[in-house]
């Protein structure tokens, strides 16, 4: 397809003019806008298939923007012997890289070692690590001294410390990442829509030919016809199943993660910390992100899926206490700047007692009599891989002639080389210089200067980057709501008055979005 015009504010009408349009049928539509259901619609367009992605709230909105910021090949799986998944993570963390090199950094992390047989072992296992990535690993893990490992880690426990494992992987914006796939969607000759939301399948006899869907701003209801219905939500994939087959069996079990953002003085390091045991058997990261540093993850069973899941008391507690006894600083619940859960589609074991760590985070393509497609499980790092793999089976399963996949060195929207990653606008590659053209001499007009978020970034978001409420500029567009909860709140009125002007909304309308804002980022704010 051709390449178009970059994404301006009228992108949503223009959208709705092609949803609306008599007699289209589509050949894709792709039912969730997180980085599964980005990754199939880039792969779906970029092979030439007219696509349509629907997201209910806002890209991103769940699971994607609550990551540990990881693109990894996965430490641990390698010592559960998932080698293919190791490869496969592996070799996807190395395309990313290449891929959106302006949010995907190579971060080294260091895992401090106590012991001459931890040393043996984390040496010989990240060699490993380094091997199966092949060329496109990111550099060659090495042992440490204990003066270096001192020198890398300042906060770091030191009694009995002998030395440190140095390893690399990427570090990369979740959030971000989702909105720039969003935006390539676009590039390519695809739709992609936020605040649509999947009601209902069609179905011609016993086949799926498209989707009822509301448009949650104007309450308008359409019936979109579609050669192939994807069902990439996630957490919620069983919702859409039962409209397929009421009563199906549940192919999810719902595992929660939980990460406390705590200022850099905790951690003062621009390498990571991995933790290789902790005491529930998990790793936990401490990693540089934005000027702060993140601290997780917890692997709790949930038993059911929530828009907006809560932390756990224990989850909290145990992050707290395994960093305390690491960093010389110990960190309290005060100190915690924002907290956030996320929440992960593991496909549903065979075995009901295992355990959620050990259940595999590769995905799974689930095809219904009615042809419904379905996949579950899966990571950020593969998202590309999870796209390619759909739409091949989609090709397959529908007998269309095989095309092959153009996202293995696809450049995505805002790739840049050569990063600052200090400048505060890195994350917008190649489109930061037209950010700061919009500054035009209003350097200093900060919102917020604790977080480098300008009005520009406000505007931009909504002209370009499809914003539609508070919460998507400060989680998603900027990171204030992760990085600083009660900051987020101090800036949301001018960010609302910000947003009203260039969307033509009243005072009733920023009223409202600050108030539901406030009661959200009270979620990610510690009760002392």
């Amino acid at each position: 397809m051709n390449e178009r015009l970059p994404l301006e504010d009228s992108y949503r009408k223009t959208c709705l003019d092609q949803i609306t349009r008599p007699g289209t049928e589509w050949d894709i539509v792709v039912i969730g806008g997180g980085a599964t259901g980005l990754g199939i619609a880039l792969d779906s367009v970029t092979r030439g298939y007219k696509t349509l992605l629907l997201e209910r709230s806002d890209f991103a909105k769940g699971t994607s923007s609550r990551s540990t910021k990881l693109v990894h090949g996965g430490v641990r799986y390698l010592a559960q012997g998932e080698l293919k998944l190791v490869r496969e993570a592996s070799v996807e963390r190395g395309r990313l890289y290449h891929n959106a090199p302006h949010l995907v950094k190579n971060q080294t992390f260091i895992i401090p070692i106590y012991s001459l047989w931890e040393r043996i072992k984390y040496s010989l296992g990240l060699k490993c690590y380094d091997l199966i990535a092949g060329k496109l690993r990111l550099g060659w893990s090495t042992f440490i001294s204990r003066e270096e490992t001192l020198a890398q880690l300042p906060g770091i426990r030191q009694e009995h410390l002998t030395g440190g494992v140095m390893y690399h992987d990427g570090q990369f914006d979740d959030a971000r990442l989702a909105i720039n796939l969003a935006q390539t969607i676009w590039d390519k000759g695809g739709f992609a829509i936020n605040y649509m939301s999947v009601e209902g399948l069609l179905k011609e006899g016993d086949k799926i030919s498209g989707v009822q869907a509301k448009d949650l701003e104007s309450g308008e209801t359409y019936s979109i016809r579609a050669k192939a219905v994807v069902n990439a939500t996630g957490v919620f994939a069983d919702d859409i199943l039962q409209m397929d087959n009421p009563g199906s069996r549940k192919t999810l079990r719902v595992s929660q993660g939980v990460h406390l953002v705590l200022d850099k003085k905790f951690y003062p390091s621009a390498d990571a910390l991995m933790i290789p045991e902790t005491s529930d058997g998990r790793v936990l990261f401490a990693v540089p992100w934005h000027d702060k540093v993140v601290v997780g993850t917890t692997d709790t069973l949930v038993e059911e899926a929530s828009p907006e899941p809560h932390a756990l008391e224990k989850e909290i507690e145990f992050i707290l206490e395994t960093a305390s006894a690491y960093f010389t600083i110990k960190p309290k619940r005060s100190d915690v700047l924002s907290v956030f859960a996320g929440l992960r589609p593991l496909a549903a074991p065979q075995n009901d007692n295992q355990k959620t760590k050990e259940i595999s985070r590769g995905h799974k393509i689930i095809v219904s009599p009615a042809k419904l497609f379905t996949i579950v499980g899966g990571k950020w790092t593969t998202y590309r891989r999870m796209g390619e793999d759909m739409v091949n089976r989609i090709e397959r399963e529908l007998h269309w002639k095989p095309q092959h996949t153009a996202t293995e060195n696809l450049s995505i929207h805002g790739a840049a080389q050569g990063m600052n990653w200090n400048d505060p606008f890195y994350f917008y590659g190649n489109d930061a210089g037209s950010l700061r053209v919009m500054m035009n001499g209003n350097a200093n007009k900060w919102i917020s200067e604790s977080l480098h978020i300008h009005e520009v970034q406000v505007i931009w978001a909504v002209k370009h980057e499809m914003a539609r409420t508070l919460e998507d500029v400060l989680s998603r567009r900027t990171r204030a709501l992760l990085l600083d909860a009660k900051e987020s709140v101090r800036i949301a009125l001018p960010v609302a008055r910000i947003m009203a002007g260039a969307l033509g909304k009243d005072e009733t309308w920023v009223a409202r979005q600050v108030d539901e804002y406030e009661r959200l980022a009270g979620q990610y704010i510690l009760e002392q």
